[in-house]
């Protein structure tokens, strides 16, 4: 039997396999940031996943920054999130919270015209996705020390509401050049304070975040999700092994459930490493479970855990197109491809029509995965987000 159907203890949960499903935006909120029922369905087809990472989810206003995202800082935020946990817990499955601040990446179209913020005075690559259509990003602000205090705060408040919604815990996204991430690496974290220059001042502000949370909702309910290896979003570091291995290191003391890595090959579909894998010194690092992402299969997952390289996997793209993921792996039943034209949108199109499978059929080529698909890019996201990133 694959190992890839092995349960795992992550923390304070049981997961009856490992095969995670990864965050991925899929814009099918409201415009106010509320989950819709269809969410609630889309969710419940995926139960079947060891563990389901929700979408990125917005802690404040002030962080969330994309059209029909969703986030936890409203009442009615909170209820339409319950309502997802509550469909998922009913089909038998477990759904953690990943929670985001989009830094820079918040067009001021969100903010009233304010200016957004970030570690330091830097501007993003690319076009935010607005209501209005495609904008161009503007120069950050940097954070004062008394405003970085303000969203510790934001992450601590959202991880309570993740709890009354229902969910089994919480993920801090730390990754893809959002504000910890902008934090983290050097590119974008120009400051002098206690919160930028040495790899352990820029992994501060990562640290308060995650300690909040984890005094919120438990360490053993507690995830990080970093992206050590290649630019992300206009993100980099010029050290990333000395810069991970300190926050690998620091995030064991903190005694979180968890480490997920999103390390692309250099090859990659959707990014592409510049350094060899980090993820063999952060696993030396890093004293608790460990979960890989990026450009896998099933083989190369299973070939991952067998080597003892990774606790379990988180699969993106495959998890759109195949909602019964684990039970394809079980049977060895072909894998359908995915249609990244409706990654984003408002409708059920691409989000949840795509039917479970029982029955055998021709086998899936291994490679179609891991190369561009024909099609292509969404009109609208093809330089950014989640979706496209797992």
């Amino acid at each position: 039997m694959s190992r890839l159907l092995d349960p795992l203890r992550l923390g304070a949960l049981d997961a009856p396999n490992r095969i995670l499903m990864a965050p991925l935006t899929r814009t099918r909120g409201t415009s106010e940031h509320t989950p819709t029922p269809m969410m609630e369905t889309y969710y419940a087809q995926r139960a079947a996943a060891g563990l389901i990472i929700s979408e990125a989810i917005g802690v404040s206003r002030q962080g969330l920054g994309m059209a029909f995202a969703t986030g936890l800082w409203r009442e009615d935020h909170v209820a339409g999130w319950r309502r997802v946990t509550e469909a998922v817990h009913a089909a038998g499955g477990r759904i953690l919270a990943q929670l985001w601040h989009m830094g820079r990446m918040v067009h001021p179209s969100f903010l009233d015209g304010a200016v957004p913020v970030s570690s330091s005075a830097t501007r993003a690559p690319g076009r935010a996705h607005t209501y209005g259509g495609r904008e161009p990003y503007v120069w950050s602000r940097p954070l004062e020390a008394e405003e970085i205090a303000l969203v510790v705060a934001d992450f601590a408040r959202a991880s309570g509401n993740a709890m009354r919604a229902g969910f089994d815990g919480v993920q801090v996204h730390a990754a893809n050049g959002y504000l910890i991430d902008q934090f983290l690496r050097d590119n974008a974290n120009l400051r002098s304070d206690a919160y930028g220059g040495t790899a352990e001042n820029r992994v501060r502000f990562l640290c308060e975040v995650t300690e909040a949370v984890a005094a919120e909702v438990g360490g053993e309910r507690t995830a990080v999700r970093l992206s050590p290896n290649g630019d992300t979003q206009g993100v980099n570091d010029r050290d990333p092994e000395a810069l991970f291995g300190v926050a690998a290191a620091a995030l064991g003391r903190i005694g979180i459930a968890f480490l997920e890595l999103r390390e692309p090959p250099r090859n990659g579909t959707l990014g592409q490493a510049d350094h060899d894998p980090l993820a063999p010194m952060i696993r030396a690092r890093f004293p608790g479970r460990l979960v890989l992402n990026s450009d896998l299969d099933p083989a190369r997952a299973e070939a991952l855990i067998a080597a003892g390289l990774a606790d379990a996997v988180s699969f993106g793209r495959l998890f759109i197109s195949n909602p019964d993921l684990p039970q394809r792996v079980a049977g060895g039943l072909p894998l359908a491809p995915y249609d990244r034209d409706t990654f984003y949108g408002q409708g059920a199109r691409g989000y949840t029509d795509y039917p479970a499978t029982s029955a055998p059929g021709p086998s899936a080529d291994p490679g179609r995965y891991d190369r561009p698909q024909r099609h292509p890019p969404a009109p609208t996201l093809a330089d950014r987000d989640e979706g496209d990133r797992a």
